[in-house]
């Protein structure tokens, strides 16, 4: 048996090719996926007639939508060769004709595919928008069932099948994690037809359309203004390039390091102020650090973005069972139990040792204070930890006596360490996780609090030396109970 899937066109029956229109004239049964198909009246249908509307009406989610369609044609083509009739081309932005291609090779049934004029040339031909090369094809549900949008800004994209608000609002919610609210995009109806018309209006507008139907596509321009990730790395790899920057040309991953942290403490600086604008840059700066690493790698062999993606996003996936699989995490605890485990078992599999230490994983390199916390957040996991607040403020006291008391400079050097790190330890015991935000909190207080008194020492016209500590000391309570 045989299920041969044709293109309807975009519209007027003028536009179905020959081949089409004699294996529709022949056949015993055609499938159209959709009745509603403006040339549906006109086909040349001698055979048994089937629409799939009523299934648009009995699933609520169109993947289920699909998967029945898929059904419906692989149960009759059992029973006889079967014609599945799709608007457009079956091959393109048909959300039907792959699952049911696989369907049909599982069933061991033949399957032929019979080209018909797509809905682009039409749809760009209305728009009569500039721009249109490297245009990308996309499914409205597939997109509207993401979370962000598989689209490279940088170049348009012309999405199908928008055949419901409720679509069109799945669509604009995944489009806007990426484009702006009010960015101008135009949505197409019925292209290739008579009554065909755009509607041009901002994203966050498109469900609101009273147009919306079978056939109609949305028109999404470039972003402009070097958006994309894509760009980004274009450049980076331009700057490595033989005539790109002698001072890009010569680094290293080495040579880089010291700007990774540099970079990281700005992004941190401007967290802690709070200025979100001066946040996106300082997170430009810290992907440059990335992206120029995958270049370098790139350059000598090593490895590529490519791979840095998908091992991370396997990583993601793999480590969120209780999102992408079926496990339970009822609390942000839990998932952390979980990921406990998932590291061991991702240890094992990559040849580790299991008597691996606990503390391995705690980079040597991470900051003293965080580094702090993790060494006594994992032995305590394993009940090697005081039981409550007590005895840890107890220590800390003791080791300040010992501190008083030393009497070497490296004694003292040692015995502050130890009040830093039972220091850490108090703080864990009270609920603290980050003891580097803390001290960078109380950093930046000082900063603040000490440009009060320079601006009362500069606004008195004295030098510091003519100031005493009392006086300084009346400008720091002064700043202090401001906050």
């Amino acid at each position: 048996m045989t299920i041969t899937i044709v293109g309807l066109g975009p519209g007027s029956a003028d536009d179905i090719t020959r081949r089409v229109w004699t294996a529709i004239e022949r056949a015993q049964t055609v499938v159209l996926r959709t009745g509603q198909h403006p040339c549906a009246p006109s086909l040349p249908i001698s055979g048994q007639r089937i629409t799939c509307d009523d299934l648009y009406e009995t699933h609520a989610i169109f993947d289920e939508v699909h998967t029945a369609i898929v059904q419906r044609v692989i149960d009759l083509a059992h029973a006889g060769d079967v014609v599945y009739a799709v608007p457009g081309d079956p091959m393109i932005g048909e959300p039907t004709t792959l699952p049911l291609i696989d369907a049909a090779r599982a069933a061991g049934l033949a399957v032929e595919i019979l080209p018909g004029v797509s809905f682009i040339e039409p749809a760009l031909a209305l728009i009569e928008a500039e721009g249109v090369d490297g245009v990308q094809l996309l499914d409205a549900a597939t997109v509207g069932a993401m979370h962000h949008p598989p689209i490279n800004p940088d170049a348009p994209a012309l999405i199908g099948s928008v055949g419901s608000r409720q679509i069109a609002s799945d669509l604009k919610l995944t489009l806007m994690n990426q484009y702006p609210d009010e960015f101008e995009v135009v949505l197409v109806h019925g292209a290739g037809s008579p009554d065909a018309r755009i509607e041009r209006m901002p994203l966050y507008g498109i469900d609101r359309s009273p147009h919306i139907g079978q056939r109609t596509a949305l028109f999404v321009p470039p972003l402009g203004d070097m958006a994309s990730f894509e760009r980004f790395q274009d450049i980076v790899a331009h700057l490595r390039a033989p005539e790109g920057c002698p001072w890009d040309k010569a680094q290293t991953h080495e040579s880089l390091r010291r700007y990774l942290v540099e970079e990281t403490h700005e992004v941190l600086d401007t967290i802690d102020r709070g200025d979100w604008t001066a946040l996106a840059e300082e997170l430009g700066d810290v992907l440059l650090q990335v992206v120029l690493h995958a270049q370098i790698a790139i350059d000598d062999g090593e490895f590529s973005m490519s791979d840095i993606l998908r091992a991370v996003n396997h990583k993601m996936i793999r480590r969120h069972p209780h999102v992408f699989g079926d496990a339970v995490a009822s609390d942000a605890d839990q998932v952390v139990t979980n990921w406990e485990a998932i590291k061991q078992r991702e240890k094992a599999s990559n040849g580790e040792a299991a008597s691996t230490s606990i503390l391995n994983g705690i980079p040597i390199s991470l900051a003293p204070l965080a580094q702090s916390y993790q060494l006594q957040h994992k032995a305590g996991k394993v009940g090697f930890d005081w039981p409550d607040i007590g005895p840890v403020a107890n220590k800390l006291r003791e080791e300040l006596d010992e501190l008083l008391s030393a009497e070497s400079p490296d004694d003292r050097l040692k015995e502050l360490g130890d009040i830093l790190f039972v220091a850490v330890n108090l703080g864990r015991h009270m609920g603290v996780d980050d003891p580097e935000t803390a001290l960078r909190l109380t950093n930046l207080k000082f900063r603040t609090r000490f440009q009060v008194i320079e601006d009362a020492v500069l606004a008195s016209g004295r030098p510091w030396t003519e100031f005493t500590l009392d006086e300084l000391d009346a400008y720091w309570n002064a700043a202090k109970s401001r906050g």
